[in-house]
């Protein structure tokens, strides 16, 4: 089977054009074919093929199921970009096939990139969802300072955890497991969160934690943190 994706609709009418349109010509697809899209909001579409043009397609829309196989739980991750960019779109692919709500990056004290090509990200997360036959597209925050992250989730409800080698006397993840089933999870740069950003973080009602004996690259973290708690919920 294969996804696809889109956000343009005309009534009854889905519209795929640019990449989706290339790709379903790379594919060999014509007029009659049956596919199966979703908008990336909890969508699955059955529709024929109506139209083919060399940069656009047509498909009529002949069924729709909502809130198509969504998670049992939400997961959050603020993390610091890497200094590598492959290391993050790593993360963002395997974090969306396992299942992720959003991702916040974070520029923090020791953060050695402050600067993300965000279509590039988007796309991956595109792809990783239409590739693990998922109909959400997790959200991508714009880039933002750590501070102001901690005071835009200020309200958040569900359990907030940082994640600190600094100390380590630090719990282990599974001491944030609760019935909520609602996560946010901060992951720090190479060089680690700062002692003031952890202080800021639990000020704000986040837990410090820990993933294990071994220290782990920024985007493994995400990655353990994105299964571990996967794997609670299913």
């Amino acid at each position: 089977m294969n996804l696809f994706y889109t956000t343009s609709f005309e009534n009854q009418i889905a519209v795929f054009e640019t990449d989706e349109a290339r790709h379903l010509h790379v594919l060999r697809k014509k007029e009659g074919d049956m596919l199966q899209f979703t908008d990336g909001e909890g969508n699955l579409y059955t529709g024929i093929i109506s139209s083919m043009q060399r940069n656009s397609c047509y498909v009529e829309i002949t069924n729709k199921v909502a809130n198509y196989q969504p998670n049992p739980y939400k997961l959050h991750i603020a993390i610091a970009p890497t200094k590598n960019a492959d290391r993050l779109e790593w993360f963002l692919e395997k974090a969306t096939e396992i299942g992720i709500s959003s991702i916040i990056p974070v520029i923090c004290q020791h953060s050695e990139r402050d600067k993300l090509r965000m279509d590039r990200l988007e796309g991956i997360l595109i792809s990783s969802m239409k590739q693990s036959l998922q109909a959400y597209l997790p959200k991508l925050y714009p880039l933002q300072n750590f501070n102001d992250f901690i005071a835009e989730w200020s309200d958040y409800e569900g359990s907030r955890a940082i994640a600190w080698c600094g100390n380590e006397g630090s719990p282990f993840i599974s001491t944030i497991r609760q019935s909520s089933s609602d996560y946010l999870v901060c992951i720090g740069p190479e060089g680690d969160f700062s002692p003031l950003e952890v202080e800021l973080a639990l000020q704000n009602k986040f837990q410090q934690i820990s993933l294990g004996k071994n220290r782990l690259r920024t985007e493994t973290a995400g990655v353990f943190t994105a299964a571990t708690i996967a794997s609670w919920h299913y």
